[in-house]
């Protein structure tokens, strides 16, 4: 049987090299980044290197492709600048390549900045306010509601995941409650892009965490059912939050040191906020 084609952007950062060996299982993938083609390539797999501000090579690259596993752009934190480039101009891009080209399919990869300011003693959905901790933050919530346009005004279905930390085992305490295994973050890949009832989709990224902060509802309605326990790791994850200092500001938050760096607000009322819609 002939598999569809699928590109992944970002295909050089850490998270595409776990999915990497899971998705050509599945599909042909092109993979994508503003570096040169690795040194390990497999078959069914191609790269095409394009920069997302070039919105004519990210057209070509997604010419004939039936879904696409958006993972490329900023990834931490930075200045406006550094962030807006790839994270609003070239997601625009992206959006608009996927109209032209008739692509079915969105894998957005948001983040848990976008909701980065919840206290860490509330559990929240996915219907709650977006609260970011940044200006990275603020662009994957510009994503989610770039997705949500997408799949209204023009058919497309898109899930957005706000990820959480992704990984082969939860590497501090932080990470016990937001950890995601590269198997399940595959699974929930797989959902977005085979799933018949998907129109946008925003589910948490997250494996099964027994000190979850997110009500993942909406993802499980769809069918996820995450492999990977948090508590396996909890002895060696514990043992890492040994070594990491202490953060007045960002231990309280969901989003830790991003919600620190350059915070100057009241402490007292940013946590006992709600946000009202």
């Amino acid at each position: 049987m002939t598999k569809r084609k699928i590109v992944m952007t970002g295909a050089g950062g850490g998270v595409a090299k776990m999915l990497r060996p899971l998705l050509v299982q599945h599909y042909d993938v092109v993979l994508s980044d503003i570096t040169d083609a690795p040194g390990d390539l497999v078959a069914g797999e191609t790269w095409v290197k394009a920069d997302l501000t070039d919105r004519a090579a990210v057209g070509a690259l997604l010419e004939g492709a039936y879904g696409l596993v958006h993972l490329g752009g900023q990834s931490v934190e930075a200045d406006w600048e550094r962030v807006h480039a790839p994270n609003i101009e070239g997601l625009w891009n992206v959006f608009e390549a996927c109209r032209e080209a008739g692509v079915e399919r969105v894998i957005f990869a948001s983040s848990n900045h976008a909701v980065g300011f919840y206290p860490r003693v509330r559990k929240i959905g996915v219907y709650e306010p977006v609260r970011p901790d940044g200006i990275y933050g603020l662009s994957k919530a510009f994503g989610e509601a770039m997705g949500s346009l997408y799949a209204d005004k023009h058919g497309l279905r898109v899930m957005s995941i706000r990820i959480g930390n992704i990984g082969y085992e939860p590497l501090d305490h932080r990470r016990l409650s937001i950890w995601m295994h590269p198997d399940d973050l595959m699974q929930m890949i797989q959902i977005g892009l085979e799933h018949p009832d998907i129109h946008h989709a925003i589910v948490y990224g997250a494996s099964h965490n027994e000190r979850a902060w997110w009500d993942n509802a909406t993802a499980f309605a769809l069918g996820y059912e995450p492999k990977h326990h948090g508590e396996d790791h909890a002895a060696a994850a514990e043992a890492g939050q040994a070594k990491t200092p202490a953060d007045n500001i960002g231990d309280r938050f969901q989003g830790g040191t991003f919600c620190s760096d350059g915070f100057s607000g009241d402490l007292d009322r940013t946590l006992k906020a709600r946000q009202i819609r």
